[in-house]
């Protein structure tokens, strides 16, 4: 990625431009740099762009898990200075915002959801029996998009890493089962932070349904469809994405 990664204390981070502060969670297998359009776009229309890289393989195996996370992103809000934030979370890191924002509801101005974990996905860890097979990570990795392009040489290599680090692959393993046990359906609708919700509508991780429950259960919530994409719409369709987010944060004056 093109900007420099900060390092404070524990924390390392990306932070670009001047506003209110968005906080972009990434996901189990995704790099900082599938938020290269978001950065570039937000931080440019009076934003402050923060994206922390998530200790998700150097936590203890017992701290591996959805809660250990958000508490996490608490300590780094409190670090940064922080009064209030808008999170962005995709897939797993969207379901660390929501975790986030049911703990500490007066942190989170507002929240952004898209292919997030949280009610259900679709082997999110499983499936990597022939983790050795280039061709098989290729097809899972290809298989997250509406358009298999998008999946480059170097994320399928990025994810074969993973797969094939036996640490890191405990570590997948462990958020996946964090993820199903950490279900958040009787706490949405106690959840009254302004959520915008922005799916893929070829999603196979996490289906379309998954999107309306979230509409449904959440008091305070609004869903946008994007057309052709899969479970990275910000990656997928990034300037669609963009425009989205930023007709909504607008007309709620965030």
């Amino acid at each position: 990625m093109a900007h420099t990664l900060k390092k404070e204390k524990q924390f390392r981070y990306i932070e670009v431009g001047e506003g209110t502060p968005i906080i972009v969670l990434h996901g189990l297998m995704g790099g900082l740099s599938n938020f290269n359009s978001v950065t570039k776009y937000f931080s440019s229309n009076g934003y402050k762009v923060v994206i922390p890289e998530l200790p998700i393989y150097t936590m203890t195996l017992l701290k591996t898990n959805v809660k250990s996370f958000a508490t996490y992103l608490r300590d780094f809000i409190e670090f940064k200075g922080f009064d209030q934030v808008i999170l962005l979370g995709n897939s797993l890191g969207g379901h660390i915002g929501l975790y986030h924002t049911k703990m500490y509801p007066d942190k989170v101005k507002a929240l952004v959801i898209t292919g997030s974990s949280g009610l259900y996905e679709s082997a999110m860890g499983g499936g990597y029996t022939k983790r050795s097979d280039y061709e098989v990570i290729k097809k899972k990795a290809q298989d997250v998009f509406y358009n298999p392009e998008v999946a480059t040489k170097e994320i399928v290599d990025e994810v074969y890493e993973t797969v094939n680090d036996r640490n890191k692959l405990v570590k997948t393993l462990a958020i996946a089962k964090s993820a199903i046990r950490h279900n958040m359906s009787k706490d949405l609708p106690k959840m009254t932070t302004p959520t915008c919700i922005i799916w893929g509508k070829n999603d196979t991780v996490t289906p379309p349904d998954v999107a309306k429950e979230f509409n449904d259960l959440l008091p305070d919530s609004d869903l946008f469809w994007i057309d052709k994409c899969g479970h990275a719409a910000m990656m997928e369709h990034p300037d669609e994405f963009n425009n989205i987010l930023h007709a909504w944060l607008k007309s709620r004056q965030f």
